[in-house]
């Protein structure tokens, strides 16, 4: 599951999760996702524009979804759920609601290990 969490210090996170969650809309979350990044260094309006017409969605609708109250609340939520769960910045991993603070490959590896035996062996679950 991925959440948002747009950053105050990037002008143009807020706008950039909004258009995502509309992509997700259209089942092009990742491939809009993806193209956020490679051009995080130049998101603008126009910027948000070119990526909806690269993935052949409609310019127009899209940018009326992007004010719908619904993805809009989608967004602030996210970012609050984060706050509550002690993001700080991003990105932010969990693994089955912990923290992952070693986000090397053996990190990730040692985790989902961890969280693998605890339940083989019917161990306590949490859920995100």
């Amino acid at each position: 599951m991925f959440k948002h969490f747009p950053l105050n210090q990037h002008k143009f996170a807020g706008e950039a999760a909004i258009a995502a969650t509309v992509a997700d809309s259209y089942g092009k979350y990742w491939d809009f996702h993806d193209k956020l990044y490679l051009n995080y260094n130049r998101l603008n309006d126009q910027k948000i524009q070119d990526i909806v017409r690269e993935l052949g969605l409609n310019v127009e609708k899209f940018e009326e979804q992007m004010k719908d109250p619904e993805v809009l609340k989608k967004v602030g939520q996210d970012a609050r759920d984060g706050i509550k769960v002690g993001v700080r910045g991003v990105p932010t991993v969990f693994i089955n609601g912990r923290l992952l603070t070693n986000r090397s490959m053996e990190g990730f590896q040692e985790a989902i290990d961890k969280e693998l035996k605890g339940i083989s062996k019917g161990g306590d679950q949490q859920t995100p």
